[in-house]
């Protein structure tokens, strides 16, 4: 067939053997990819998966657009190829309509080719007619004179000149006339077509549209995947090293921050060797250091959280949450009570959950001093507890300045800060809430918030419950 032809004529067969020819050479494709994956990092292999698939995803839509281009083009030029097929054969079978109008049987009789008087040579219609094409003959009145073929329309007689298909038959009718001056009606001819074949060439192109298209997103996701790890990889690299000096730096300042700490405590244990000029400048000494070890160990905390894979620390025990909670909101009262704040507990007693006790008084304490700092005078802070089937949930609640909506998706970043919604704390490094969700995710839970403006905020962690210590104890 046509279609067949082109496409072997392109090197592109359609049969079975050169299908599972593709496809085995598209699973070794998929496989020779699948080593080339140069990305190491999770967030910057997450980054290439979300890259590549809006890559293919607007690749399926240019390619499932072309397809649709392609095969309306081939039907549109398979049936008028046919069109054409069926005015020749028309137009020959014309020249019978006067035999036949005076005997019937002139139906089956083949005439010579003659040069009549429109100019044409009248090729005999039995020399065009194909064996899925039938003709018929019509007088003026519409009333079948005679007929050739095996296959008919089955719709009524229409004597407009125009190509119409129904059923798998495809029909084309025209008016013949005496000569070009008389214009005498003389009858109509009518002649009709299979579209079997043309339906099975079409369906050949849709197949070999399909197979290409496969392939072709084969190729395009393995080569974008190979593009765009290259591309990410010096950022990655970039970033690792931002990672590594961020790590290094953290280490080994705290060695002078813990000498200078050492040296202050030393002078302040000796007020008598101080002189009262100095008494400020050693406060603001120490004030400085201890701010200096929170950033510190902030940033090394959050570095080795990037560097290693979210999971429970070493050091990991049954802690009782509700002890924890009790014992920061008994230190953190005297800090409300000076600010006019009112910091009340809704705690539920004995449950346990499996993580770092440190690093869970230090979750739950960066939220607390951070309600505290953005609560207003004669505010509340409210930390209730709930149980929801195998977790628990620690709701800290405040009546502070709150959050706008367009900014809570960004709470959880490092160094953020909306000036619009919170001013710069006194003393605080911007990674509070950054080491709460990472210390959060370190104990495979989670942490959400939701907030108004001039309402307050509200801080969900939830935290899965370990239910063989609830038991025992």
């Amino acid at each position: 067939m046509i279609l067949s032809k082109l496409f072997t004529g392109l090197g592109i067969g359609l049969s079975k053997t050169n299908t599972n020819k593709s496809l085995f050479a598209a699973r070794k494709f998929i496989v020779f990819w699948g080593r080339l994956d140069i990305l190491t990092n999770p967030q910057f292999r997450a980054i290439g998966w979300r890259l590549i698939l809006s890559y293919l995803m607007a690749m399926m839509v240019v390619m499932g657009l072309s397809s649709v281009v392609v095969y309306h083009f081939f039907a549109y030029s398979l049936s008028q190829q046919l069109d054409r097929q069926l005015l020749t054969l028309t137009d020959a079978a014309a020249h019978n309509l006067s035999a036949i109008q005076v005997d019937k049987m002139a139906v089956h009789r083949k005439m010579p080719p003659i040069l009549d008087n429109d100019g044409d040579l009248d090729i005999p219609w039995q020399d065009l007619r194909l064996y899925s094409q039938s003709v018929e003959w019509f007088d003026a009145k519409k009333q079948l004179l005679g007929k050739a073929g095996k296959q008919f329309p089955e719709t009524p007689f229409v004597t407009n000149f125009h190509s119409w298909q129904q059923n798998g038959i495809r029909t084309l009718t025209i008016a013949v006339y005496s000569s070009v001056k008389n214009q005498q009606l003389l009858g109509y001819v009518r002649v009709s077509a299979s579209t079997v074949e043309v339906q099975k060439e079409l369906n050949r192109l849709l197949m070999g549209l399909g197979l290409a298209g496969v392939l072709g997103m084969v190729l395009i996701s393995g080569t974008g995947w190979w593009l765009t790890s290259k591309a990410l990889q010096p950022i990655e690299q970039s970033f690792q090293q931002l990672q590594q000096f961020t790590a290094d730096a953290s280490h080994e300042l705290r060695s002078p921050l813990t000498a200078i700490k050492t040296t202050v405590e030393v002078l302040q244990s000796h007020p008598e060797r101080i002189h009262l000029s100095d008494v400020k400048k050693i406060t603001i000494i120490e004030e400085a250091t201890q701010q200096m070890t929170h950033l510190v160990e902030d940033l090394l905390l959050l570095a080795r959280s990037d560097a290693a894979p979210v999971s429970l620390p070493k050091t990991a025990i049954l802690i009782p949450i509700d002890e924890i909670l009790f014992d920061l909101i008994d230190t953190l009262q005297s800090q409300a009570k000076s600010q006019e704040i009112t910091l009340e507990a809704d705690l539920i007693d004995a449950v346990w959950v499996k993580g770092d006790a440190h690093q869970l008084q230090r979750l739950f304490g960066n939220l607390l001093e951070n309600a505290l700092q953005y609560t207003s005078n004669g505010g509340l802070i409210r930390v209730k507890m709930l149980k929801k089937d195998d977790f628990v949930v620690i709701e800290v609640v405040d009546t502070g300045i709150g959050i706008a909506p367009e900014y809570l998706s960004l709470v959880f970043n490092r160094f953020w800060r909306a000036e619009k919604a919170r001013s710069r704390r006194q003393g605080g490094s911007g990674l509070g809430l950054a080491i709460v969700q990472a210390i959060t995710h370190a104990h495979g839970g989670e942490i959400s918030v939701t907030s108004k403006i001039a309402v307050g905020s509200c801080f969900r962690v939830k935290l899965p419950i370990f239910k063989e210590s609830c038991q025992d104890s």
